[in-house]
């Protein structure tokens, strides 16, 4: 009987990389007991907006592995500050990450990369900017180059032979065009279902708009070990208080569902994150049915205001500045958008009449409107 070899975790591991100044930077990450902190911590020297942009970056790429332990703490930083535009250190945080958890484990010798993505909980989309690579395989000769850049530009450049998915051992460079090609997989991004919903945002100003809320879920293993169901849904561009929020409402709703918990790993994102109120919860909890299949996708936008004390009964409640809303919503509705809001109204904030008028003005532009009291009612 053999026995299966445990993973070899360094206690620390470094990622080089290259700013868009030329400078070549070192991406350092380290394991230590989690002891109730935050399960990614991170520092940019001078600029704390870049550490909280680094900590997003990494969470919502920690969304494609298959599996996560989140009893340690990753502390990540780099030796030298990036400009504020300036991305191509994503990728060296990424991997940085991975290799000291002992998810990536390319084999000895120092680590380079460069490039950066704009779907990082999608593991895809990955680019970068070729001659920064380049640079940083001349500047960098006795490491292994991982860049999302193309590869030939690279070649041209640096005279680097490049491979594309798993490299060969003398491989000195690999192109990513997307996080499983890491340990030879498919592209993570075709797991992935994603949806938005729209929401109104109303403060009494010229900056009143709609919002979305996208909801990316991916299915749990089989195998996986069992976890609660808040653990497995994120939202890392919101605070600790928003984050709870967010997991309360989508696990208490998927409990309406039956069968919906512990199936599934969800990321959440907002288009605007600074906003008050609980009214987009059922624009959430719409969003995360269409990424489940659990509702009939509109021809246009879904747009939808409520909010509920007992999602875990499908109850959609009525909220306040419903008027506002509406008006916000005519205003900006198209053909083929469905709207949805709750049957009940707070006394005194709107009459049936004027209701009546809206859903009539809304027909006119060629959307539908439906007043709903449950989900999965509609």
């Amino acid at each position: 009987m053999t026995t299966a070899t445990p993973i070899q975790r360094p206690a620390s591991a470094e990622c080089r990389t290259v700013l868009a100044d030329g400078r070549i930077a070192i991406v350092t990450a380290s394991r230590r007991p989690r002891a109730n902190r935050a399960d990614v911590k991170c520092a940019v020297p001078g600029s704390p907006a870049l550490a909280a942009r680094m900590q997003q970056v990494i969470r919502l790429a920690r969304h494609t592995e298959a599996r996560f332990d989140s009893r340690e703490q990753v502390v990540v930083s780099i030796d030298g500050a990036p400009a504020d535009n300036d991305r191509g250190w994503e990728l060296a945080a990424v991997l940085a990450d991975r290799l000291v958890r002992g998810i990536w484990q390319p084999g000895p010798g120092a680590i380079a990369a460069h490039g950066w993505s704009d779907a990082w909980h999608e593991g895809t989309g990955i680019s970068g900017g070729a001659h920064a690579a380049a640079a940083l395989a001349r500047a960098c000769p006795d490491a292994f180059i991982v860049t999302g850049a193309i590869a030939g530009a690279i070649a041209e450049d640096a005279g680097a032979s490049v491979a594309t998915g798993n490299p060969a051992p003398d491989s000195p460079a690999l192109v990513l065009p997307h996080l499983g090609a890491l340990s030879g997989h498919t592209d993570p991004a075709s797991a992935v279902s994603t949806a938005r919903a729209w929401f109104p945002l109303h403060s009494g100003g010229v900056h009143d708009a709609l919002a979305w809320v996208e909801v990316s879920v991916a299915p749990w293993p089989a195998d996986a070990p069992g976890m609660d169901e808040e653990e497995t849904i994120a939202a890392p561009e919101l605070n600790a208080v928003g984050q709870l929020a967010i997991r309360q409402v989508l696990a208490a709703a998927r409990h309406f569902d039956g069968r919906a918990l512990g199936r599934w790993r969800t990321v959440v994102r907002f288009s605007e994150t600074r906003f008050h109120g609980n009214s987009y919860e059922l624009a959430l909890v719409m969003a995360d049915r269409l990424a489940r299949g659990r509702e009939f996708v509109p021809r246009g936008r879904l747009i939808a205001t409520g909010c509920s004390g007992a999602w875990h009964t499908g109850r959609v409640d009525p909220v306040q500045e419903l008027p506002a809303k509406l008006a916000l919503i005519v205003r900006q509705a198209g053909a083929g958008d469905r709207i949805l809001l709750p049957e009940g109204n707070i006394p005194g904030e709107i009459a049936d009449t004027v209701l009546a008028g809206t859903m009539a003005a809304i027909r006119a532009q060629g959307a539908t409107m439906a007043r709903i009291a449950r989900i999965g009612m509609i």
